[in-house]
Formats: structure tokens, C-alpha cells, sequence
């Protein structure tokens, strides 16, 4: 029996109807304050539906649009949760500056273009700071 549309979805439910591995969820929560879902007895995770359609906004930043881990955060600290849910709606807006990477079309696994996308927002600030360096200099 299929659950209703309100209904509250366990991480694997929620996993599979966003297409990721349960890891990515956790592994999102410890990146983006805005996703948390309700926890039970023993640490159970349940998603509500406004958490679903976070998740499934993130999601479309990071996996079709191209932004980094930062750059969803940043997208958030600036814009909200609105912004979020516009892109689960499929309003992702423009691609960050300076981002050529197409990773929706390569063979990394998830977690390799999560490694990948992580490693990348680490270049990218290394970077900021060297040019804020050399414009003093």
C-alpha cells in the first residue's frame, strides 16, 4: 500500500524518491542546517513533505544545476527556503559563475560527484583567497 502525499517518509523512502543513496541525506544534513528532519526513539529519521521538497531542491542545485555545497548554502543564506523550493519546482535559475563542470553526464557514482563537487568548493575558495592575496599585493 502506497503512502498518501502527507504522509512522513523513513530515509530510505525518502532516498528513493529522490533518487540518492541514504549516505547523501546524512551526509546533507551535516551540510545544510535547513534539513532536519524529525528524529524518534533510537535516532529514526522521519522526512515530512516540506522536507522532501527541500531535499528535492538541493538536489536539483547540486545534481543539474552544478552548484557546490557553498554555493546551495550561500543560494540559502541569501534567497531561503524559497529559493530552495523553486528549484525542486524546477526553477533552478542561472548556473553559478565560473562553474564548467558537467557532472550529470559523467560515470561518477554519487558519492564520487559528491567527493567531486566537495573538492571543487574547497578549489574554488582556496582560489578567492589567493586573489584577495594578489589584489593586495
Amino acid at each position: 500500500m502506497a503512502k498518501g502525499p502527507d504522509a512522513f517518509r523513513t530515509i530510505s523512502e525518502a532516498a528513493d524518491e529522490l533518487n540518492v543513496p541514504q549516505h547523501v541525506l546524512r551526509f546533507w544534513e551535516t551540510k545544510f542546517s535547513f534539513i532536519r528532519p524529525m528524529k524518534r526513539a533510537g535516532g529514526r529519521r522521519f522526512y515530512r513533505p516540506q522536507d522532501i521538497a527541500v531535499l528535492r531542491g538541493v538536489r536539483a542545485l547540486l545534481h543539474d544545476a552544478g552548484y557546490t555545497i557553498k554555493g546551495v548554502q550561500k543560494l540559502h543564506k541569501e534567497q531561503g527556503l524559497k529559493r530552495l523550493l523553486a528549484a525542486a519546482d524546477g526553477d533552478i535559475g542561472p548556473r553559478p559563475e565560473g562553474l564548467a563542470l558537467d557532472l550529470a553526464n559523467s560515470d561518477l557514482t554519487e558519492e564520487g560527484r559528491e567527493r567531486l563537487l566537495f573538492a571543487l568548493d574547497d578549489l574554488q575558495s582556496a582560489k578567492r583567497r589567493l586573489d584577495a592575496l594578489l589584489d593586495k599585493g
